[in-house]
């Protein structure tokens, strides 16, 4: 275990901030983690350029494939959209743990007086913070290609609900196959058979909006991602204390 001095410095960032924000321990250390890998990424610049790059690239295959903007294969659009920000999101997802991992400060973490839950809520409110500025510059290359708004509130309403089931989930299973030889393949694997509805939901209610239907139409779909986020953000960080025990042991 390598426990450097910056590494201290976050633990006791994330132990003293509740205190001085007089917000609840929880929600305190979680955003004490989240700022700490956002400041780490920012600094870098490694995964969210690669993300971001990795998600242009796919518009722009799709683009060049199919003539986007020709009235018939105007519903492929969703698919083009959708397709982009889940997989550059996995790609994403690929390296949550994976600092801590290279660097030995994961057992260093789970050490410091900091509940179980809120390193996970910290993971996840750092890769939802990055996933959702990747899916911001997306949108307008979308617009472009598909002359179609990409920032129409029920796209935006769609895509926002839709990532954070879609990182909720992505979370936990980085932290599970964080320490497997092939996590690249393991985390795909695992993460979209659970995602499906987020998927499906997110497509349907992307495509309705596309298409000019009013929000009593994107009830239904939107309400499943509603659903799905409240479910999986209360049952993940519970499901997390096991995970890290278990790698660990």
């Amino acid at each position: 275990m390598v426990l450097t001095l910056a590494n201290w410095k976050g633990l006791i960032v994330a132990w003293r901030l509740p205190l001085r924000a007089g917000l609840p321990p929880l929600l305190g250390q979680a955003l004490a983690l989240a700022a700490k890998d956002l400041r780490a990424e920012l600094r870098a610049r490694e995964i969210s350029s690669l993300v971001l790059v990795f998600a242009l690239l796919v518009m722009v295959i799709f683009n060049f494939t199919l003539d986007l903007q020709r009235p018939e294969l105007k519903p492929v659009a969703t698919a083009m959209l959708w397709v982009a920000v889940t997989l550059a999101a996995v790609l994403g997802l690929g390296h949550v743990f994976a600092r801590e991992g290279d660097q030995g400060s994961m057992d260093g973490l789970l050490l410091c007086p900091v509940e179980r839950p809120a390193i996970y809520l910290g993971k996840f409110l750092a890769t939802l913070a990055l996933t959702l500025a990747m899916e911001a510059a997306v949108l307008p290359v979308f617009t472009i290609f598909t002359n179609q708004s990409g920032f129409q509130p029920g796209v935006v309403a769609a895509l926002a609900l839709g990532t954070v089931g879609f990182v909720a989930v992505g979370t936990l299973f980085a932290a599970i196959s964080s320490n497997a030889r092939v996590r690249e393949l393991l985390l795909p694997i695992l993460l979209f058979p659970v995602v499906t509805p987020v998927l499906i939901a997110g497509g349907e209610a992307t495509q309705r909006a596309l298409a000019g239907e009013p929000w009593s139409a994107l009830a239904t779909p939107l309400g499943m991602l509603v659903a799905f986020d409240v479910v999986f953000l209360a049952l993940c960080p519970l499901l997390f204390e096991y995970v890290v025990e278990e790698a660990g042991s």
